[in-house]
């Protein structure tokens, strides 16, 4: 009997190392997929939008105060901040860069109690020729709420990109993202979000473990099965969004929400996917203590979405495909038990391994992690090769920072748990807090 629950553990942790095997062997084989369907894709079509919006060129082309577009259309470009005097400009230098010149800016300054709006109205005068718009708000109504004040009373564009303060956008991606447009049943495309500083444990640990997220996206893409689209760089057809009715602000992940709420409208018809190509670059946080309070409202967040619509989970609507509600959404809800145990697993496979002398366990897992972010890394068509070579070194230190990681999305989940009667009976977020902004220290690294 004494070895009842040393065997339980063995194949928990069992259980859960071939799920993660074979997951990264799907995600590495559905990138590859991808990539070659991007090859293609790009060799069919250059930067050019769907039919039904060549009419509205001309009109498109007067509402801009830039010279004349290279493609039609206009984006509307929303930030939302609050209290980003350290970032905000840095952020809309990025905008200046662009290679389409077709798109407005609207900041939604959600009253920030600091130089926010003052450095943006600077901008305005210092730059004529950028459609630049601030939508100040008297109080503190959220990220969703601010958002949504400035899309639906002040936005022009036929496509809508949201950024975050503190995120820097590549020259090339609103041209890419609206690329994928072409397929008349794409609605939203999720950006290939990068993170800035990785010279910390810390910040390594972050910019590894987007690379490794983010990839995942390209099989998510493939068997069109995504639902989850963050908020940095990622775009939309403005008549979906009027369609659903902009963010709702029930849940601590507004984006989230958003992209999950389309895709409930059945997403055979309004698909999501990822863009390798829309390539945009973040902040990541800077301390464990703002990790784990990140990581918190993320999980929190995700589930108030899993639950709010769990009605997609194992439908047999004709409007999903079943890879997502087969699979995608079922995943979704499983890897949120997984992550319960799989701390407590590794940690008595580390602990059997070393009593009984067979550090095979350990050192599959190790190797294996190891093994899929070296792939990760060279197979990034983002990274120049001194990059590769660089994340290479770091490469080794994965399994334990993913490890530490594990740990901290733990400690999310029992806080979530101890808190949740706000899973299911959700109420209005009005408030947001920016969190602490590397700023300057980041800003020769993005030039």
């Amino acid at each position: 009997m004494s070895m009842d629950i040393p065997l339980v553990v063995f194949w928990l942790f069992a259980g859960v190392s071939i799920l993660y095997v074979v997951h990264f062997g799907l995600y590495l084989v559905g990138a590859n997929f991808y990539d070659i369907w991007q090859q293609r894709r790009k060799g069919m079509s250059g930067v050019r939008l769907p039919a039904e919006y060549q009419a509205e060129c001309a009109a498109t082309a007067t509402w801009t105060r830039r010279a004349r577009p290279e493609v039609p259309g206009l984006v509307s470009v929303a930030i939302a901040a609050h209290n980003e005097e350290t970032v905000i400009v840095r952020t809309l230098d990025s905008l200046r860069r662009s290679t389409y010149r077709s798109f407005e800016v609207l900041v939604a300054d959600d009253a920030s109690t600091d130089l926010t709006g003052r450095l943006v109205r600077d901008y305005q005068v210092r730059h004529p020729d950028m459609d630049l718009r601030i939508v100040r708000m008297h109080k503190n109504v959220g990220k969703g709420a601010a958002l949504n004040e400035a899309l639906r009373r002040h936005a022009r564009g036929q496509f809508v990109m949201t950024m975050d303060a503190d995120s820097i956008l590549e020259p090339t991606a609103i041209a890419n993202a609206l690329t994928y447009f072409d397929d008349p049943h794409v609605a939203g495309v999720a950006a290939n979000v990068q993170i800035l500083e990785e010279t910390t444990g810390l910040g390594i640990l972050q910019r590894f473990e987007h690379m490794i997220g983010y990839r995942s996206k390209k099989l998510y893409s493939l068997l069109n099965c995504e639902f989850v689209v963050g908020g940095v760089a990622s775009t939309y057809r403005m008549r979906v969004l009027r369609k659903v009715g902009f963010y709702d602000t029930d849940t601590l992940t507004e984006d989230i929400g958003l992209s999950t709420k389309i895709t409930s409208l059945g997403n055979r018809r309004f698909r999501m996917i990822y863009g390798a190509d829309v390539v945009a670059k973040t902040e990541g946080v800077l301390t464990f203590r703002a990790l784990a309070k990140q990581r918190y409202r993320w999980k929190f967040g995700s589930l108030q979405n899993l639950i709010k619509y769990r009605g997609m989970v194992m439908n047999p609507s004709r409007r999903y495909t079943g890879t997502l509600t087969y699979y995608r959404m079922p995943m979704a809800v499983l890897s949120e038990f997984t992550l319960l145990v799989s701390p407590l697993a590794w940690t008595y496979a580390a602990y059997w391994s070393v009593v009984t002398q067979t550090p095979a366990l350990v050192l599959g897992a190790y190797a294996t992690i190891t093994a899929y972010t070296l792939l990760t890394i060279w197979m990034d068509e983002n990274l120049s090769v001194s990059e590769r070579a660089r994340l290479s070194v770091y490469a080794p230190t994965a399994y334990f920072l993913f490890y530490v990681m594990d740990l901290v999305q733990l400690s999310a989940a029992f806080r979530c748990i101890a808190r949740s009667k706000g899973l299911f009976k959700r109420s209005e977020h009005t408030t947001w807090k920016s969190p602490q902004r590397a700023g300057s220290l980041v800003v020769a690294r993005a030039a």
